[in-house]
């Protein structure tokens, strides 16, 4: 079983950064969606939100396009910095980021599309500017939403899969995280390695959801 804590420990890792980034990202991002309208806005939403209904091999493939050597964004990273990100835990990072970032992306924009406009406004006319606003009034009463978001963004990123095997593979103690250790254990026919990894992997599971349950109310819920 002592091997089995090294894809735990990954994974904690991976899912850790995705969420941190999907904390940027999805929140300011779903505040723009929720204050700002503009031309495009309803196609921007779907395609944010591809990710939550779209198979994951296909996310990989996508990424592979974007961040493999010979990708668009690989490709100028291998060549102008010596980087290479495809096959490294990095590369398992940004495929947990996207695959939950609709988590994140919606419960924000719901959680900000919620806050009164009248607090907002009275925030205004007392003459807080727009960033002072976001910070001491709309983040504040918003929180519970978002943090919820955050924790099913932290569990799903922990159970990714598809993706994370197509652009980071499944090199021990280096890109492979506990879900591809249970396929791994179980296609070896390490049955112990695979129960206990599929024990660990529930149990976080179960936690964060049930904290993510006590944080948002219902009606967010439905709506992200």
């Amino acid at each position: 079983m002592d091997g089995a804590w090294v894809p735990l420990a990954l994974t904690l890792k991976v899912a850790g950064w995705a969420t941190a980034i999907n904390l940027v990202l999805g929140v300011g991002i779903g505040w723009l969606l929720a204050h700002r309208r503009f031309a495009g806005r309803d196609l921007l939403d779907a395609a944010l939100t591809l990710p939550m209904v779209m198979p994951p091999t296909v996310l990989g493939y996508y990424l592979l396009v974007v961040i493999g050597s010979q990708g668009v964004i690989g490709a100028w990273l291998l060549q102008t910095f010596g980087i290479r990100l495809i096959f490294t835990w990095q590369a398992a990072v940004i495929a947990a980021a996207v695959v939950a970032f609709p988590l994140v992306f919606k419960a924000a924009r719901a959680a900000f599309e919620n806050v009164d406009p009248q607090l907002e406004d009275a925030a205004r006319t007392l003459g807080i500017g727009e960033w002072a606003l976001f910070f001491r009034v709309s983040l504040p009463l918003a929180w519970r939403g978002i943090l919820a978001g955050l924790l099913l963004s932290f569990a799903r990123a922990t159970g990714e899969f598809g993706a994370t095997l197509m652009v980071a593979g499944s090199i021990v103690g280096k890109t492979q995280t506990l879900s591809i250790a249970v396929y791994e254990a179980v296609q070896a026919g390490r049955d112990d390695t695979a129960h206990f990894l599929v024990m660990v992997t529930s149990i976080v599971c179960i936690a964060v959801l049930l904290a993510a349950g006590r944080l948002l109310p219902g009606r967010v819920m439905a709506r992200a």
